[in-house]
């Protein structure tokens, strides 16, 4: 029980963590929106807006991801918060934590590389 228990406070905690970088990455966003409706009015032509374009729509791609993977770790804690500390450790939730980790690993990489094309495009137009 006492393993179970330390084994379900981990997982909180990495999904505890989680929570909080979506939260930030959120916020980042619409920072990012701000800037780019900066350049907008701007009214720089063709030339920046076709990327400022492609960007405002991948900030809202992006924050559909962030809305499905905080649903998908507010599911999990729920699933720990009923977990039974009688029964065995069968590997289900570590099971159904490795996807969500996995998809979090994909989510973060596909991010930060949103966030470095942005920044060199504000480099350019700011």
């Amino acid at each position: 029980m006492i393993t179970k228990a330390n084994y379900l406070s981990d997982l909180k905690f990495n999904l505890d963590t989680w929570k909080r970088e979506l939260r930030f990455h959120f916020d980042e966003m619409d920072t990012f929106e701000e800037k780019l409706e900066e350049i907008a009015r701007r009214e720089f032509g063709k030339k920046a807006t076709i990327p400022l374009e492609n960007f405002q729509n991948r900030i809202m791609i992006e924050k559909d991801a962030i809305s499905k993977l905080k649903h998908r770790i507010r599911n999990k804690v729920a699933n720990i918060n009923q977990a039974d500390f009688n029964e065995n450790i069968d590997g289900r939730l570590q099971n159904e934590q490795h996807t969500l980790k996995d998809d979090m690993r994909t989510y973060i990489k596909m991010h930060y590389d949103l966030k470095e094309e942005m920044m060199d495009y504000f480099r350019e137009w700011l």
